[in-house]
């Protein structure tokens, strides 16, 4: 940032880098986690290690017995409507793997200024609450309703634009049975991180649409253009370019790293013989796993997958290698049942959305 600039009065467009990572940076990796790749063993990632991405502040909420969320806009009934009436419509559980639409943005050269995901940004959850229709079904949307937007208690700055974090869904995906209101993660109340006391899950999405501290909903009879919808979070190769609106999760795998870890480089090391690799993979909009694969030194060969566990949630997987002494780089690879495969490289853009490279790992086998 030059001297007379300033992020609120005369905010300067971050350009694309390439080398080391900016103070602002890493100051940003300090703030939000990812998740230890050897926690891809849980089913079910542990609460505290679930990733997590927070744009503005945590907001300080101390019960959630004062908290109420607004239904308006083209609606027949305006709401305003407490936890406790949430609670009361029919409830559902679903097992959800949420990804952050930047996971892989430090593996894109060059790069933008922003959260360095590298690949951690991803977690599986169960997530329990009242589906959305039911609420809006209360409100009852007007016959001209085309998008419904949703809003957090988390407000802040943005290029320059004041705003609270807020996305939207056409009516067709907001009505569907799996998006819901949710109050438990993994059968506890929500933690502030997660967006305690009410949150948004949007299965099969990238985690920007899943709208944290929910505290408004607006029906709309036009296209939603806050920041978060149509100033980020869009697929663009140059500045300028209207792009494509990022969506549902590209196919994904990654794998838990073998052996032990040297403390800096995170090289991995290994003892000859035979070695059980393990890892999990992915894909949107409830589209499963079809194959995933292993690439030894560049020699591909069919890992074996475990049972589906949700239509939303990731897959496991798992393959012996007969590790021999040297050094090797292993990748995993998958493929979804629509016939979409990770690439090799990863496919530039310009925001760092959407790399779903495969993930390389270094080994040194003694």
């Amino acid at each position: 940032m030059t001297t007379s600039a300033h992020p609120f009065f005369r905010p300067e467009k971050r350009p694309h880098i390439e080398g080391d990572f900016k103070r602002e940076e890493v100051a940003l990796a300090n703030r939000n986690s990812g998740l230890p790749l050897e926690a891809l063993r849980y089913d079910l990632t542990p609460a505290g290690l679930h990733y997590l991405l927070i744009h503005f502040d945590i907001p300080y909420v101390t019960s959630a017995a004062n908290w109420r969320v607004k239904v308006g806009g083209r609606v027949r009934v305006p709401l305003e409507v407490s936890l406790a009436e949430i609670r009361q419509l029919p409830q559902k559980t679903v097992r959800v793997t949420l990804e952050c639409a930047g996971n892989g943005r430090a593996k894109l050269t060059p790069r933008w200024q922003s959260q360095p995901w590298e690949h951690g940004a991803v977690s599986t959850a169960e997530w329990t609450g009242a589906p959305l229709h039911y609420l809006l079904d209360r409100a009852g949307l007007a016959p001209d309703a085309v998008e419904v937007a949703f809003f957090g208690a988390d407000r802040g700055f943005d290029a320059g634009i004041e705003h609270d974090y807020g996305r939207s869904l056409t009516v067709d995906v907001a009505m569907s049975d799996d998006v819901i209101l949710a109050h438990t993660m993994n059968g506890e109340p929500l933690l502030p991180q997660h967006g305690f006391p009410l949150r948004l899950v949007v299965p099969g999405w990238y985690g920007m649409a899943s709208v944290k501290w929910l505290n408004r909903i607006e029906v709309l009879d036009r296209p939603f253009d806050g920041y978060q919808q149509v100033g980020t979070y869009v697929y663009r190769q140059y500045s300028g370019d209207p792009g494509t609106p990022v969506t549902h999760i590209r196919v994904k795998s990654l794998m838990v790293p073998p052996g032990i870890p040297d403390w800096y480089t995170r090289r991995r090391l290994v003892d000859r013989g035979p070695v059980e690799l393990f890892g999990r993979a992915w894909s949107g909009g409830g589209v499963q796993v079809a194959k995933v694969e292993v690439g030894i030194d560049g020699e591909w060969q069919e890992a074996t997958l475990e049972p589906v566990s949700g239509r939303y949630a990731w897959r496991g997987w798992r393959f012996t290698w007969d590790a021999q002494p040297g050094e090797h780089e292993l990748v995993c690879r998958a493929t979804d049942e629509n016939g979409n495969v990770q690439p090799l490289d990863p496919v530039w853009d310009s925001g760092g959305f959407g790399n779903n490279a495969v993930q390389r790992v270094l080994v040194t086998v003694r």
